[in-house]
């Protein structure tokens, strides 16, 4: 039972953070005052992400509001690998528990965007649920390969 106690405060904030609109969650008031001078814009401007039919860009956001998307997918990407290593952590031992533990995250993400679909001022993304499970891969794999590493290099006492 301990071990699914970090999962679910996961979940509970990502539940919290699903049934808030985009206004109530936008950072851009605060990254103005953090960043008046728009650091690294030029390098910024580089960039151009296709995303829900749209490309969003410093152009054509704003310098704020594509500083913002970034931060948000990088939420996304992190929060959901967090998730797979809780969900790793928590379920028994056996041949497929990675595999298992980014099937299982895949859904949760899913149940994410479903439940964002009846958010006001959200919209539910495919794209999303993709970046939520290349994030929880990531992290996976990267758990297992220092897991691996402690293993095979036991501290000395």
């Amino acid at each position: 039972m301990k071990k699914l106690i970090p999962l679910l405060i996961l979940l509970l904030v990502i539940f919290i953070s699903s049934s808030q609109s985009y206004e109530q969650q936008s950072i851009v008031p605060t990254l103005r005052s953090w960043f008046p001078n728009e650091p690294l814009k030029p390098f910024l401007s580089l960039f151009e992400i296709p995303y829900w039919g749209i490309i969003v860009s410093v152009e054509e956001r704003g310098y704020y509001y594509f500083l913002e998307f970034l931060i948000r997918k990088a939420a996304h990407f992190g929060m959901f690998g967090l998730i797979a290593i809780t969900v790793f952590i928590a379920l028994p031992k056996h041949k497929f528990r990675l595999f298992t533990a980014a099937l299982l995250t895949f859904s949760l993400a899913a149940l994410d965007e479903f439940h964002q679909y009846f958010t006001s001022g959200r919209t539910a993304t495919f794209q999303d649920v993709m970046l939520d499970t290349v994030g929880a891969v990531t992290f996976l794999i990267l758990f297992k390969c220092i897991l691996l590493l402690i293993r095979k290099n036991p501290a000395k006492a």
